[in-house]
């Protein structure tokens, strides 16, 4: 028992939301909205629906450690390093450099996951086609340290490029793709010059004092950018992470992460952003936590604001508690992630869940299971979800509200003991006819409901409640 408690206690300081903290409430009222009317469209379709896949996946899952982040000397818990090699940096980093020479995920297969993820009700992916680590999961020209390089095993495999094979299985079910790509890389020379040994996740010089060196990060930095936009078919999104990779100008120095930032580490988004539209006209760009032109949508991430937000926002969170993978995972339950997907639609944002695939090329078996579980509620009532937009008052209570122009849809998150909807529920006073026509989602019979002058009761039939018990969250739809 304290073996397995130890363990949950790593696997909980590993996942410790580093971002969580490097990502403090958003604030709305800098938020800038797109002027270029494909973006704007293509906006407007990501918002519509509302459910993505997000996958964390690199040579640390060898390991079964957090994504990158034991290679950064902070004194931080998720920066920790452990294992034979933890004694010194400089061997770690070799150590963890040289797992490239041992990747080798022969189960490799994303038409499995694709299948899944739109059984679920997934409609878009965003895939980490490089962490902060550098390690490309794509066939760049600008570096070997990456997937398809002789050095790694899988190189010979024919679905070697793996970012590719993704994005190509995702689209073939439907799916908006996005690529996840790190601004900061911990590999390259010109971002952690050898001159100057590394002190923390920052470059580590001044660029301002070595413009030379910067300018072949940044070009370093473009180039792979536009070989994503340019060799990878129809991209939706580019999600960029590391929002210290920035310049000094955005600093919030109310938000205490950003005020530890030393230099200014401007890579031209202008630029980067402006070609990569030019290849995939309509794109999304989201540079977290940068508020302005370049951050499309906001993405707190492991957690939900706690009001409705009227910019586009999308919470990125865990299945599990770890974005990488880990050896043994505890998966939250899929009543869990249907009542916070609801809450997350009533709130006006989307839900980004991630699974993170292990060395082997596959996910945990409960990772698709609790998929699965999630998608049988999908069936039945994703018409509550897709498509919508919230209706005030939003979130009051176990209700959380939501209309498509037609019907109006009052969703009941029932608590752990409730095993059955109610047999009369009172819902606040919404905007619907004088008779309104009520059903459960999941059944036909129109119910009995009477308006009052604080809103509306509606009478649960026995077999109802019985027929729907034991699910995550009841839906009356109201037209």
């Amino acid at each position: 028992m304290k073996k397995e408690l130890t363990h949950l206690l790593i696997s909980l300081l590993l996942s410790t939301p580093i971002v969580a903290q490097q990502h403090s409430e958003q604030k709305h009222d800098k938020y800038v909205w797109p002027k270029d009317e494909q973006v704007k469209q293509k906006l407007q379709n990501w918002q519509d629906i509302k459910f993505g896949l997000l996958m964390h996946w690199g040579t640390y899952s060898e390991w079964g450690i957090v994504e990158s982040w034991s290679l950064c000397p902070e004194d931080e818990g998720w920066c920790e390093r452990r294992g034979p090699y933890a004694a010194n940096w400089y061997e770690y980093k070799k150590a963890y450099e040289n797992l490239q020479t041992t990747f080798n995920p022969v189960k490799f297969n994303p038409e499995r996951w694709a299948d899944a993820a739109k059984k679920a009700g997934m409609k878009y992916m965003i895939f980490t086609t490089k962490h902060h680590d550098g390690f490309c999961m794509f066939d760049t020209k600008q570096t070997d340290y990456k997937i398809t390089d002789k050095k790694t095993p899988f190189s010979s495999n024919p679905r070697s490029n793996v970012t590719k094979e993704i994005l190509g299985a995702f689209r073939q079910q439907g799916f908006m793709v996005g690529t996840y790509f790190s601004k900061p890389d911990w590999h390259t020379e010109h971002y952690w010059w050898p001159y100057f040994p590394p002190k923390d996740r920052n470059v580590s010089y001044d660029p301002k004092k070595y413009p030379e060196h910067w300018k072949k990060f940044s070009d370093f930095t473009y180039n792979q950018i536009q070989e994503l936009m340019t060799d990878y078919g129809k991209i939706d999104i580019l999600w960029l992470d590391g929002g210290w990779v920035r310049p000094f100008s955005t600093i919030d120095s109310t938000i205490s992460w950003q005020r530890t930032i030393p230099y200014n580490q401007d890579i031209d988004m202008a630029r980067i952003a402006a070609s990569a539209r030019q290849k995939q006209p309509g794109l999304l760009v989201v540079d977290r936590t940068v508020t302005g032109e370049f951050e499309n949508y906001v993405t707190p991430e492991q957690s939900i604001p706690d009001h409705y937000m009227p910019i586009p926002w999308e919470s990125c969170m865990t299945m599990g508690n770890s974005w990488s993978y880990v050896p043994k995972e505890n998966y939250k339950s899929a009543r869990k992630w249907v009542q916070t997907l609801v809450d997350i639609v009533a709130k006006n944002g989307n839900l980004l869940l991630n699974v993170a695939p292990g060395p082997d090329g596959e996910w945990h078996e409960e990772a698709y299971q609790r998929l699965a579980e999630i998608g049988k509620w999908v069936t039945v009532n994703g018409e509550s979800i897709y498509n919508t937009k919230p209706l005030a008052p939003y979130r009051q209570g176990q209700w959380a509200f939501t209309s498509n122009g037609k019907s109006v849809y009052a969703s009941y998150l029932p608590k752990e003991s409730e095993q059955q909807i109610p047999a009369s529920l009172s819902l606040p006073a919404l905007n619907t006819s004088a008779k309104p026509n009520v059903t459960v989602l999941g059944t036909s019979q129109v119910l009995k409901a009477t308006k009052t002058s604080g809103g509306l009761n509606v009478t649960i039939p026995e077999k109802i409640r019985q027929q729907l018990a034991g699910q995550p969250v009841w839906v009356l739809k109201i037209s």
